[in-house]
């Protein structure tokens, strides 16, 4: 989830320091480290010094990293289609369902 969270962030908010990032998902910047550090050995984030500041680190999202999530996002969605063609749900809850994702929508782009 961390790790998510983290390659999420840096493919909407573009590149970043692992302070930043840590502020935003309001973790430690010791917990940040160990997620970015596990990031990188994967080659799903990549380090590249600061062009204004020599002394910082920029991290951003990898080729690799990018496909991860969009094939995470792509299981998810598939699953999420399963479940509503599964027949466990009624047309009248599939209708609220609908109604509701715009909503939902708006709020994940909020959070």
């Amino acid at each position: 989830m961390p790790e998510r969270t983290a390659l999420s962030r840096l493919e909407r908010s573009g590149p970043t320091t692992s302070s930043n990032l840590a502020r935003e998902v309001q973790i430690t910047a010791q917990a940040m480290g160990a997620t970015i550090s596990d990031l990188c050995t994967r080659g799903l984030v990549e380090r590249r010094p600061d062009p204004n500041d020599g002394r910082r680190v920029v991290l951003s999202a990898t080729d690799a990293g990018l496909q991860a999530l969009k094939d995470k996002r792509n299981a998810r969605s598939e699953l999420v289609a399963q479940a509503l063609t599964s027949g466990a749900f009624s047309s009248t809850e599939l209708a609220q369902l609908a109604a509701a994702a715009a909503l939902l929508e708006r709020l994940a782009h909020h959070i």
